[in-house]
């Protein structure tokens, strides 16, 4: 099936390019890089080294950079979408594992998820994901262990979703809407690394009003949709 991996970048200009050469080198699929408006040489590197992207006039955020890949996807008819951070943490070799799980037919999303054979270390970052597990458990009686991951593979069914559904994020509220429309989602272990290089925007405090929003989005938001018949 024709893939594509979305890598979103903001301020990755010592990740990006080691982040697709892994991409590159281990797997066959397509890549766009989607850059967002960085104030480092993220551009400059991606323009250097010839590589696909698509670099946004401002910054726009992580919802509006997915949006724009799987809009991106979805006119150039791609089967499946990954998405796939920029700065280093994810390793393209388990995307293979997603995809296979999509292309037979055992779910409509899959996502890379740390904690499928693996317990939770003890962490106020996962304590909050193991809130969002127990309630998205509670509102749709599904459980996702990595509710927060940033590995996720989509069918067309679903890139179709995003395409056209401007309000769907890359987050755990918008896996709660997709199970409320009969999408199918299933967890694949896989392993990350931690960042070598620049920092997450998810300081502790931004965790904790990251944590909030997700489940007050989940409770009020997601949990109302309506259920496909």
């Amino acid at each position: 099936m024709k893939t594509l991996l979305i890598i979103p970048a903001y301020n990755e200009g010592l990740n990006i390019e080691k982040t697709v050469k892994d991409v590159t080198e281990n797997t066959d699929y397509d890549y766009v890089v989607i850059n967002d408006a960085s104030k480092d040489d993220t551009k400059e590197i991606c323009e250097k080294n010839r590589l696909n992207m698509i670099s946004l006039p401002i910054n726009f955020g992580l919802t509006s950079v997915i949006q724009v890949g799987m809009k991106y996807a979805y006119l150039n008819d791609y089967d499946i979408v990954i998405q796939f951070d920029g700065d280093g943490q994810h390793e393209a070799k388990y995307t293979k594992n997603l995809v296979k799980e999509i292309e037979e037919g055992n779910c409509d999303i899959a996502i890379g998820s740390r904690f499928v054979t693996k317990k939770k270390p003890i962490s106020i970052r996962m304590l909050g994901s193991k809130i969002l597990t127990t309630t998205i458990k509670l509102t749709t009686l599904k459980t996702i262990k990595d509710p927060t991951s940033g590995m996720r593979a989509y069918n067309k069914k679903a890139i179709e979703q995003f395409a056209k559904n401007a309000s769907l994020t890359p987050e755990p509220d918008t896996l709660v809407y997709m199970l409320k429309k009969k999408f199918t989602i299933k967890e694949v272990q896989v392993e990350m690394k931690e960042r070598e290089f620049g920092e997450s925007y998810l300081k502790p405090l931004k965790s904790i009003e990251y944590m909030m929003n997700m489940f007050f989005s989940i409770i009020f938001i997601r949990a109302i949709t309506r259920t496909n018949k």
